[in-house]
């Protein structure tokens, strides 16, 4: 007869684990909630007429080493230079040429922080948003940090993300998240509440002014070209939304493209018509499924807290759409994941990352979007 498995070693190889699941579960504290119907799409994703689906072949690394998770990227046209924030710390300049092998990084300013959004001011400053510190910054252009703001209505920022300047010097930018710190992101997105705040500083009156409040991870933030409004990006909704600071519609809100297909982070204008659109990663079914049910959030949660965060993400890249958010290119890659930063500078597309020690370039004429069959 064959060997028979003892109870005890069944108890203990089964519901021993089960029972200490279930008593974690219970005990944790980490409470997500439902995501309301109204905010969550059940639309497929947009699809748009020209895509790259193999963006890595023809990419070259710039500052391989030098480059430790550039989020953002900003570019002065007037020096020929991007600038862009590590995860070391520090600001680095990136000297723009058409040789990849001549494209210079230079240590620039060290903030101490952990430096996100990014925007190029009016006088040759650059506008930081320290995640890290939670302050809006100001970088003269020899290299000398003041701080502009850390709190408004008496709350202080805790995940300053993405930032642009208008023509008229109103800065505008956004604070992903007042409760969770730049490491601890992911729990803003599985707990589903709206902690994410968009702001407008005036450097003449040095006021903060919230504008917008009870956001899902406001990220990516842009002025439009006509200087009638601002862009933002909600990450986990897959959605921008456009706020107007100037004319009638003054202080309201619209949807500016929706069922992304993937997780918006920065976007910028390219100066000819286009927004440029960064996404980490593709939309999956299990994060559909997860956003519809808190009991799998809070599952997810105990698993990023006690375990790590397991790295689903795939077909990360870049997208443009018009100026009215209608679909133009979609650039991505099955191997490429955690973009966070995507620009047209002349025939390249530069991206920036949250993960490898490099920022990507694309040369657009070399490498195109090609007609969807």
């Amino acid at each position: 007869m064959p060997n028979s498995i003892p109870l005890s070693s069944l108890f203990i190889s089964v519901l021993i684990p089960v029972i200490l699941a279930t008593l974690l579960y219970q005990l944790d504290s980490f409470d997500p909630v439902t995501y309301p119907t109204h905010v969550l799409s059940t639309e497929p994703p947009m699809v748009f007429p020209k895509r790259n689906s193999h963006m890595l072949h023809g990419s070259e690394k710039i500052g391989v080493d030098r480059l430790l998770s550039p989020e953002d990227v900003a570019y002065d046209p007037n020096l020929g230079v991007i600038y862009t924030g590590c995860v070391d710390g520090w600001l680095r300049k990136v000297k723009v040429n058409e040789s990849a092998a001549d494209m210079t990084v230079e240590d620039w300013v060290f903030t101490g922080g952990r430096p996100l959004g990014l925007a190029v001011g009016r006088h040759g400053e650059v506008i930081v948003a320290d995640a890290n510190k939670g302050l809006l910054l100001n970088v003269t252009s020899e290299g000398e940090i003041k701080v502009l703001t850390e709190e408004a209505e008496g709350l202080k920022f805790k995940l300053a993300d993405a930032v642009d300047v208008a023509e008229d010097g109103i800065i505008y930018f956004s604070d992903a998240s007042y409760k969770y710190k730049f490491d601890e992101f992911m729990f803003d997105f599985l707990e589903g509440r709206p902690y994410g705040r968009l702001f407008s500083y005036d450097p003449s009156s040095k006021q903060t002014k919230t504008l917008l409040s009870d956001l899902y991870f406001a990220n990516g933030v842009v002025v439009s070209p006509d200087q009638n409004s601002v862009i933002f990006c909600e990450t986990p909704l897959r959605k921008c939304k456009t706020y107007y600071i100037r004319g009638e519609r003054k202080g309201s809100v619209d949807i500016f493209v929706e069922n992304l297909p993937g997780f918006p982070d920065n976007i910028r204008y390219d100066g000819e018509g286009h927004y440029w659109i960064a996404f980490a990663s593709e939309k999956t079914y299990a994060w559909d499924l997860a956003q519809r049910y808190p009991i799998i959030r809070k599952i997810m949660g105990i698993i990023v807290k006690y375990v790590g965060t397991p790295h689903v993400e795939k077909n990360g890249g870049v997208l443009s759409v018009d100026l009215q958010g209608n679909p133009v290119e979609h650039y991505y890659d099955g191997d490429l994941t955690m973009v966070s930063s995507g620009m047209k500078i002349g025939d390249h597309l530069y991206c920036g990352s949250v993960k490898t020690p490099y920022m990507l370039r694309l040369n657009l004429k070399q490498y195109p979007a090609v007609q969807s069959s």
